[in-house]
């Protein structure tokens, strides 16, 4: 088992300490100079937590290749190691979101202690119908949940059914639904059975979740098929959850969109609506492209987080309620090292929406005056909070600088050592 120690962390820490102590007080003064709670900043980025996938501790794939990085966790176990290491550098990746049947735990009892020894948690479970497993009697070439025969969708039901029983043995709360499921040609599905079947199936799978319990559905406008998804946008998850029941909701995944989607007025919509269930956190430049949180469309993260902040919204309510996870396919990074960025990234995203001045937003918009808006959101956005996060993590024990102490402890270099060069982990 690996671990960072936090005595060694804490003199990682000290090699930085003054520089941050500098840039900490510099900012602190300009802050307060606005009226800006500083504390209350930081405790909301201290208790902040984001899910970290189960799928996405391998190096990445694309559809012609996969180069694996060597040291890849090669069970479950490894893979709770993994986050744990994360973890430790920044305190804010303390929950796992495991893949079903990728990560199924041959001992749910000793997987949650495992956890717990890194201080770790399980956040949504996830289901895979979008591709047939070894042992499986029927093929989901052409759909699972909304496939034209019943013996496909009941089988579909029911891995779904036992993905919900191993997430009630390690303490989830939620079910994740992404399907495949639509046609590539026109002629192909009839539309309008294709949805009906599935929401006869969601209902299923929704009627057998304990009562604590959501239902979190996903939706994607193409790929695996390029005619037609059964469940292509946020309109019609935000229809199945309505129809469903009350504690069905949709999961945003930033990258399941068209291009220059206004996602932040997605979110607004289902926050009024209270439909909003979660997110996958990822970026795009063309589409699905699974890259680095905050890589691609920084302003755009930070626009989301506006929404979540919403001067209107009860806060903590909202971010208590909501499923933070990260969806990810780094085919050329360090894996660990690109979960580190994203998490960085989110956390830089909600801080600096935390800056915004709510009152005066309210006033400019009541006023029509557009250019005050601007202006408000983009001097929040333009502020280098870096030196709060580093606070955060420094007030839990945490890794001022993540990234650069992953790199420190040659971390990679030790997984290496453990694992050996040539293991591929399961997952994307």
């Amino acid at each position: 088992m690996i671990k960072i120690d936090s005595s060694k962390i804490e003199e990682f820490n000290q090699q930085n300490q003054n520089q941050h102590n500098h840039s900490f007080e510099f900012l602190c003064t300009e802050l307060i100079s606005q009226g800006i709670d500083i504390e209350s900043i930081l405790t909301n980025l201290i208790t902040f937590q984001v899910a970290v996938p189960s799928w996405a501790l391998g190096s990445g794939g694309t559809r012609f290749g996969r180069f694996p990085i060597g040291g890849e966790p090669r069970n479950l176990e490894e893979k709770i190691e993994d986050v744990g290491l994360i973890h430790a550098l920044n305190n804010s990746s303390g929950a796992v979101s495991l893949h079903i049947p990728w990560d199924i735990p041959k001992d749910s009892q000793a997987i949650k202690d495992l956890a717990a020894e890194y201080n770790l948690v399980f956040d949504a479970v996830n289901s895979n119908t979008f591709q047939d497993q070894v042992d499986q009697e029927y093929s989901y070439k052409y759909g699972s949940l909304s496939h034209t025969s019943k013996q496909v969708r009941e089988q579909a039901v029911a891995h779904n059914k036992d993905v919900i029983k191993f997430g009630e043995e390690l303490g989830s709360k939620a079910l994740t639904v992404w399907l495949a499921d639509g046609s590539n040609f026109p002629g192909q599905q009839n539309f309008r059975e294709a949805l009906n079947r599935t929401k006869d199936s969601l209902t299923e799978i929704y009627d057998s979740l304990p009562s604590d319990w959501r239902l979190l559905i996903e939706y994607k406008p193409f790929e695996p098929n390029f005619y037609s998804m059964v469940i292509p946008d946020w309109g019609t998850s935000f229809m199945l959850a309505s129809k469903i029941g009350d504690r069905a909701k949709t999961l945003v995944d930033l990258g399941h969109h068209l291009p220059n989607t206004n996602i932040e007025q997605i979110v607004a919509i289902l926050l009024n609506e209270n439909k909003l269930g979660g997110f996958h956190f990822n970026d795009s430049k063309y589409a699905d492209d699974d890259l680095t949180t905050g890589s691609i469309k920084p302003y755009q993260l930070f626009l989301i987080f506006n929404e979540l902040i919403d001067e209107s919204l009860n806060h903590n309510e909202v971010f208590e309620s909501t499923a933070w996870m990260i969806d990810a396919s780094h085919n050329v990074k360090d894996p660990l090292e690109d979960l580190i960025q994203s998490l960085e990234a989110i956390n830089q995203a909600y801080a600096k929406a935390l800056l915004i001045n709510r009152l005066a937003l309210k006033q400019a918009r009541d006023n029509n005056d557009p250019v005050k808006a601007q202006e408000l959101l983009q001097t929040a956005f333009q502020t280098d909070v870096r030196p709060l996060l580093r606070e955060a993590r420094l007030r839990k024990q945490a890794a001022l600088d993540p990234l650069g102490a992953y790199r420190y402890f040659e971390v990679r270099k030790q997984l290496i050592a453990k694992r050996g060069t040539d293991t591929v982990a399961t997952g994307l």
